[in-house]
Order: structure tokens, then sequence, then C-alpha cells
């Protein structure tokens, strides 16, 4: 144990090396753990080290999402734009399934950083380079919204995502409870809730956000997106309409 701290000690720190035990250390404890004095012993330094390399806890977050993004596939060459697109979307989600703590951290982010940026403008190219206009490609952008960070804001959406940890079950009785008390009085809600099986082990975190879901959305926005291309749609009326 000595021996390995006096070795973590020999490696200059850096910003890159403090970003990625951060994110190594959100991966084992959480984002709610996750102290600029817990990362400084995980890299066998004083605290004040850190400051060096990010200026305080909200750009040490900033950075955590740039090494996410890092992370992420760069669009596949010599593909259709469809495919292409699909292919970027889903490697975003997976690198949310490998880091649950992401998806809040990057829903409460303020500042774009160049990185993300860059994620951004290469997405974007992807529609432009297969024939999209600048018009629809606008609008294509609005409606993918946060689908483009492999994850989207669902309506049945009981995750409970405080710190990417998903929210504790309740007991069998209280849920039969819940069950009884949601056919009394909403029972349309109560129809599709029971009428369908989700695969907590494919979410993030626990509820109706599963992988089938997402890419079942994904799908129709990306058929919409084609119908709306071959029509040469624009968003500008014409005169008098």
């Amino acid at each position: 144990m000595i021996q390995h701290a006096e070795a973590v000690r020999r490696v200059p720190l850096n910003r890159d090396r403090v970003l990625q035990a951060a994110v190594v250390l959100a991966d084992e404890v959480g984002l709610d753990a996750l102290s600029m004095r817990r990362l400084a012993q995980e890299l066998s330094v004083v605290p004040m080290a850190l400051y060096k390399h990010v200026a305080n806890k909200e750009e040490l977050l900033d950075g955590m999402v740039d090494t996410l993004v890092g992370e992420i596939d760069p669009p596949t060459p010599d593909v259709p734009w469809k495919t292409a697109v699909r292919l970027r979307v889903l490697s975003a989600r997976r690198v949310l399934l490998r880091h649950p703590w992401a998806r809040p951290v990057i829903e409460t982010r303020t500042n774009t950083t160049p990185a993300v940026l860059g994620y951004m403008d290469t997405f974007v190219g992807m529609f432009l380079a297969g024939g999209f206009s600048e018009d629809l490609t606008h609008h294509v952008m609005h409606a993918m919204g946060s689908r483009m960070w492999g994850f989207t804001q669902e309506v049945f959406d009981d995750a409970g995502r405080q710190g990417g940890n998903p929210k504790p079950k309740a007991a069998p009785e209280v849920q039969a409870a819940m069950a009884q008390v949601m056919a009394e009085n909403y029972p349309n809600l109560f129809r599709i809730a029971v009428s369908a099986a989700h695969d907590d082990e494919s979410v993030v975190g626990n509820g109706c956000d599963d992988q089938f879901e997402f890419e079942f959305a994904l799908d129709l926005l990306l058929d919409g997106f084609e119908r709306l291309h071959q029509r040469n749609w624009t968003s500008h009326r014409s005169e008098g309409a």
C-alpha cells in the first residue's frame, strides 16, 4: 500500500489525470460522495494541488463531461446519414450506461465547453453531410434534444436521478397498494403500465427509459427526419399561408 501511494505521488499531476480520477471515483462512490477532498485523497495529494488544474467543483464536473465526450465513438465514415446518427447516439448511450452519474451532470451544465461544442458540431455535420438543409438541421437538433447524449426525459421517468442513483423499490405490499390506487383513480395509465414489461438491467436507473423505449423513439425521429428531407421541407412559410 505504501509503495502504491509513493508510486502514485511520483506520477506528475495534470488536468487529464485529475479528470480521469474523478470519473473513476464517481463510478465507484456516486456523484453525491464526490468531493475535491475525497478526490485529493484518491490521488494522494493535498486538496490545494487540485486547484492548479480545476478552479472548483463546477469546473471539475465540466471537465468530467468532456472526458465522457471523448469516450463517444466518432461519426462512422462512409455510411448513410441515418446509420451514422443512430450509431453515434447509441454509442453515447453506452457511455451513460457505464457512468450512471453522468446524466444529472449533463442536465445541469451551464457552461458549454469546447469539447461539448465539438461534439455538437460533428453531430450537426452528420445531417449536413446527408444533404439536409441548414433550416431542417436546426429543427432536427431541437427535436433530438438530450437524445444526442444518449438519454431522454421520459414521461414515465420515476428513476430518481439524484446523483445517478435509482430510487429503491418499494416493498411488494406497498407496490400492490399503489397499483390498487392507480387502477381505481387513473385507469388509463394503469392499463398501459401493466401492459408493458421493462428490463431494469438495460436502463440508466430503474423505470421506463429502457433500451427498447429509447431506440423506438430514436427510430421514429430518424424516420420522420428522413421523410421531411425527402420532401425538401422548410420551416419558412410561403406568402399568404
